[in-house]
């Protein structure tokens, strides 16, 4: 009675032990990131990693379903991608498919749909269509890599993309809405995909909607592959709301080239609206000519009124209920290209999300085996790390230590909500909020919290900060100093900053820890 627990470590006693191994500090930078859209906007897009191309895709293969379950950590529920969760027919899994043995190249991050049970009963039937797909290669496109008939089991793998789709960024933002340039892009590499697997003699897209076009690295639009394929052999090939399946599917079960355009013009509209509006609904308000009911109120009218009609005239054409009355594709492109502006804008910049990290060499492979934490340091895989640091939580804070009721003051409560919010923004990849949110946290001193400074180090990445990072990690280690993952998190730190003999050092250092911490838990 009298006290609260904290799942945090006091201040005083996080000083007492300095790090056993402390890197070279590294060179004084300002106190607080600095993030200024006014400077990417003014240059030119920094080029694109080398993998975002696609002639970096790999040859499209067969995998086994060992290979896949590896890659997938068993097809763990964690992993699932898709937009319903478990609840989804057919469970979409993001993965990480390891390199041949012996080769350089770092793990490929893969997104794996796994059908249903006997959704494609015949093995032949199955991979013969994933073949087709799976020669297509377009850089607007999230590409087809390889496929999977082992037993009844069917799968397919693509190329991950990992910045959500555009139904979240549309319908489920929290930070900011898209911005209309932005929008105009979308619908113009989306229409350019469209436009070249219909060259290749795949014109017919199954289910096109807003799930299916993906961000990838770099913010910009990809086409998922999977819509090029049906869920089944003899399945629906729309499992949307009926009211946005086109009227000829309805009648006779059949998809069309001039299908496809329609639901091009339902994600046009959605484009526009920044909501789900029923196809018909939205032909009555355009037939009053009343573009402002049309549009998305959070553009805050920052659009050209002349593109928008033009736009808005273009998905009425796509939405009309004779297929015959629809443009094609091409001409969809044709008007869609002379409405680009802020080409010289990357795209990451207007959809709001960091900077893609550029490509840096990888520490050599340490001494110890690695747990799956270090193998993401390892290959300073970002996004995996973000992964454990959110799904560990604060396990690995010290909750033994005690607060009396009189230190829960409003600067305590103030600085526990900075924490919730911190954790809120992390968990939704909003960097930049996170690190000002857990900034708060640490700027009290009250108490010290190493996963917090972990996880800040890992923000500080993601923009481009690895000083900051380094620091943080260290920091991390002060507070708990036999933590292994404040060690993995200096590593990639001073990987970023090409100091790769002393990140193999901090590898190693981690690797025992988590050896000696595993020997421990058995002992006991």
């Amino acid at each position: 009675m009298g006290c609260c627990r904290s799942s945090l470590r006091p201040g005083p006693h996080a000083a007492e032990k300095p790090p056993r191994h402390r890197p070279p500090p590294p060179p004084p930078t300002n106190n607080g990131p600095s993030f200024s859209l006014n400077a990417h906007q003014a240059a030119p897009p920094a080029p694109a990693p080398a993998r975002a191309a696609a002639g970096d895709v790999p040859v499209f293969a067969e995998f086994s379903l060992a290979e896949l379950r590896a890659a997938t950590a068993g097809f763990a529920p964690q992993n699932i991608v898709s937009e319903s969760g478990e609840k989804a027919p057919n469970l979409v899994y993001r993965g990480q498919l390891k390199a041949p043995r012996g080769a350089p190249a770092p793990p490929r991050a893969i997104a794996v749909k796994k059908f249903a049970k006997l959704a494609w009963p015949d093995p032949k039937q199955f991979a013969e269509e994933a073949k087709g797909v799976g020669g297509l290669r377009h850089r607007r496109m999230a590409n087809l890599i390889g496929y999977c008939c082992d037993g009844d089991e069917r799968l397919l793998v693509a190329e991950f993309m990992p910045n959500d789709t555009l139904a979240k960024h549309l319908f489920h933002w929290e930070n900011q809405s898209i911005e209309w340039a932005m929008r105009l892009r979308v619908a113009y590499y989306i229409s350019q995909a469209l436009e070249y697997c219909s060259i290749k003699g795949r014109p017919l897209y199954h289910d096109l909607n807003a799930y299916r076009v993906l961000f990838d690295e770099n913010g910009d639009p990809r086409l998922s592959c999977f819509g090029l394929m049906k869920n089944s052999r003899d399945g629906k090939s729309y499992s949307t709301n009926l009211a946005y399946t086109p009227p000829e599917y309805l009648r006779n079960g059949r998809v069309t080239p001039e299908s496809v355009i329609f639901s091009f013009g339902t994600v046009l509209l959605d484009l526009l609206s920044g909501k789900r509006i029923p196809p018909s609904h939205a032909l009555d308000i355009m037939r009053g000519r009343n573009i402002q009911a049309v549009m998305d109120s959070h553009l805050e009218g920052n659009y050209s009124t002349e593109v928008a009609t033009t736009l808005v005239n273009l998905a009425s054409q796509c939405l009309q209920y004779e297929p015959r009355d629809r443009p094609d594709i091409k001409k969809l492109v044709s008007i869609l290209e002379p409405l680009q502006t802020k080409s010289e804008v990357p795209s990451y910049v207007m959809l709001g999300i960091p900077k893609p990290v550029e490509e840096s060499q990888a520490p050599p492979t340490p001494q110890h085996p690695l747990s799956p934490m270090g193998e993401a340091c390892s290959r300073m895989d970002l996004t995996a790390i973000h992964q454990f640091l959110f799904t560990a939580h604060y396990s690995d804070d010290d909750g033994n230590n005690e607060l009396s009721f009189q230190e829960w003051t409003q600067q305590m409560r103030d600085m526990l909500d900075a924490r919730k919010r911190g954790d809120s923004a992390f968990k939704d990849k909003d960097f930049k909020a996170a690190i000002d949110c857990y900034s708060q946290f640490v700027d009290v001193g009250t108490m010290m919290s190493p996963t917090i400074f972990a996880r800040r180090s890992l923000c500080y990445l993601m923009c481009d900060q690895p000083d900051a990072a380094l620091r943080d990690a260290m920091q991390a280690q002060i507070v708990y100093p036999d933590w292994p993952t404040a060690f993995y998190m200096q590593a990639v730190a001073l990987s970023k900053l090409n100091m790769q003999s002393d990140a193999v050092d901090m590898l190693n250092e981690a690797s025992q820890l988590e050896e000696k911490r595993q020997k421990s838990t058995r002992v006991l």
